[in-house]
């Protein structure tokens, strides 16, 4: 119900946003006409539609691209056909002369009633077609889910709601606007040349979707107007976890749970297969952790040391390691990473997510210590409070009678991707390339699964980003398929972090990274050199940038000299 109420606020905001301008024309249009025979179906038409083909996009492939972009030629064509008949009475008596017959006008030169329920409908359906909000923080919430869960009526329902709060203020403004139409005819006998300029304002919104505006100025304009204020709304329902008081030495941990059952991993590494039996009696730090997370690999030198002080005192480590992208699946992957980040204590691959789920768990990375009776006795989701996690890896560590345990706090030398983040809250936040994920682009619409040529806009607004050349954009990545394609983002953080991976048949991918359009210089990451310059070789995550001063705002580039290249995700630190 809350994520209900959310779309339907989200849908009742657009009407502040630059991107309902190109459809406001075609609203407008017969708002001096009876609204229960007109205005109502015709927003009815419009919203049906939208969350239709909003649905078709956001779980279809590029056949869905296609198709939509046909229906929006079709909707085109018969929305220029509506603005040519309010400028002309003599093509509106030409256009209506074929629907006589069925009642079913397109303009108001009609019979007795002068009105028709399918009329205003047909131009709903076009006008839905046409509509493309801005992905705001609200619809990009629902256009992920969408993508992610597949076609439901849950997905339709939820776009519908949406479509529904645009309705709603679209209906307002209408049931105003045919007043005030209506009070200039009568004062100023302007019947006439109100209904021209409403045929001309009809065109200038059907050439200003021909022309993208509505995907691209607008919306990058948008972004500044209702983002806002979505934002804060999902702030204010969005569900968190509780929050967790810092432990203190000596206090008394609660029993949260029992240890589940460990039988779904997929596979195991540095040790055999492990059971709830085999670590009775153990005191043991279970760490969910997926090997391109920032987050996972920033907390990793903790856990690696925790591992080390604590194995000869009574302690065992459990990496489970549930993957976030497909790639994060792959067992040579998985080894190849567990063996370049020097894990040495066992890792179970929970492919299937047998684990996560036994836990009820959600996050990257989360800590949940068990204690010898296999009961879950603390928890600690994402990165941080190393200290008070080791104070109670030590209580656990005393109740199991362990005793002469080393003293003091680990204090790891983490270097490169590993080393703390710099702490700025205002950081850029976590950018999925691929469209199921994808929010804050500034390229127009993402083709899905279809081989499509962007073009970068001149500028970039904060914490945009866009796609240049030759691109293939799937669910969670987006694939080069030419020599030369470009991802800029203009991003705010000490550290630039990107996921990712050479083609399926492993050709190394060279690259080269611009800030500010010059060489990185001092500011490079640790996959490239000073002059930007860097190589692809595997599936992971790769740090390109990490600014020798501050956490300031730059515009950064990479482009990619060869073919192939996949990109997943951004983080920053």
């Amino acid at each position: 119900m809350i994520v209900l109420i959310l779309a339907y606020l989200g849908g009742v905001l657009t009407i502040l946003s630059p991107c309902i301008l190109p459809v406001l024309p075609f609203v407008f249009a017969r708002a001096d006409r009876p609204f229960m025979r007109n205005g109502l179906p015709m927003l009815l038409g419009m919203a049906l539609t939208f969350a239709l083909v909003a649905t078709l996009a956001a779980v279809g492939g590029g056949w869905a691209i296609r198709a939509n972009q046909y229906g929006r030629l079709v909707a085109l064509v018969v929305l220029a056909v509506l603005g040519l008949t309010l400028l002309s009475n003599h093509v509106a008596e030409w256009v209506s002369r074929p629907f006589v017959a069925l009642g079913n006008k397109l303009t108001q030169r009609s019979d007795a009633d002068g009105d028709s329920v399918f009329s205003a409908a047909g131009l709903g359906i076009a006008t839905g077609l046409l509509w493309a909000p801005c992905a705001g923080p609200i619809l990009g919430l629902l256009l992920t889910g969408a993508a992610l869960n597949g076609a439901s009526v849950q997905t339709t329902l939820l776009l519908l709601t949406y479509a529904a709060g645009a309705a709603t203020s679209l209906a307002l403004a209408l049931v105003v606007g045919g007043r005030v139409f209506s009070a200039m005819k009568r004062s100023l006998g302007a019947g006439e040349w109100v209904r021209r300029v409403l045929g001309a304002l009809v065109l200038c919104g059907v050439a200003a979707i021909a022309l993208g505006l509505d995907t691209g100025l607008l919306t990058r304009v948008s972004l500044a107007s209702t983002g806002g204020i979505e934002q804060k709304l999902i702030n204010a329902v969005k569900t968190a976890p509780a929050p967790q008081p810092a432990h203190k030495a000596g206090d008394v941990l609660p029993v949260e749970g029992a240890l589940p059952s460990l039988t779904g991993a997929t596979a195991w590494l540095n040790t055999p297969p492990l059971t709830m039996q085999s670590l009775h009696g153990k005191v043991v730090l279970v760490d969910f952790w997926t090997y391109s997370c920032i987050n996972c690999i920033r907390a990793l030198p903790y856990v690696r040391a925790w591992a080390d002080k604590y194995k000869d005192h009574g302690l065992i480590v459990l990496g489970v390691h549930a993957p976030e992208f497909a790639f994060e699946k792959d067992l040579g992957n998985v080894t190849k990473a567990v063996k370049d980040l020097g894990v040495t204590y066992p890792v179970a691959l929970d492919n299937d997510y047998a684990i996560w789920k036994g836990f009820h768990n959600e996050y990257w990375p989360a800590h949940y210590f068990i204690d010898p009776k296999g009961q879950i006795r603390h928890h600690h989701f994402g990165e941080g409070e190393y200290a008070q996690s080791e104070d109670v890896i030590r209580q656990l560590l005393s109740e199991a009678g362990q005793t002469d345990l080393p003293g003091g706090y680990v204090n790891p030398d983490a270097k490169g991707a590993e080393a703390a983040g710099s702490g700025d809250d205002n950081r850029s936040s976590e950018t999925y390339v691929g469209y199921a994920r994808a929010q804050n682009f500034a390229g127009g619409q993402i083709a899905h699964d279809d081989s499509w040529h962007y073009h970068a806009p001149a500028t970039l607004l904060p914490n945009q980003w866009t796609l240049d050349g030759e691109w293939n954009v799937h669910d969670e990545n987006a694939q080069a398929t030419r020599a030369g394609s470009r991802i800029v983002y203009r991003f705010r953080g000490r550290d630039l972090h990107l996921v990712l991976g050479p083609d399926s048949d492993g050709k190394p991918v060279r690259f080269r990274v611009r800030i500010d359009g010059k060489a990185p210089g001092n500011d490079h990451g640790m996959d490239i050199d000073t002059d930007g310059n860097g190589t692809v070789t595997s599936q992971r995550l790769y740090q390109l940038v990490r600014q020798a001063n501050g956490t300031g705002e730059r515009l950064f580039d990479i482009e990619f000299l060869d073919p192939g290249v996949h990109a997943y995700a951004f983080t920053f630190g």
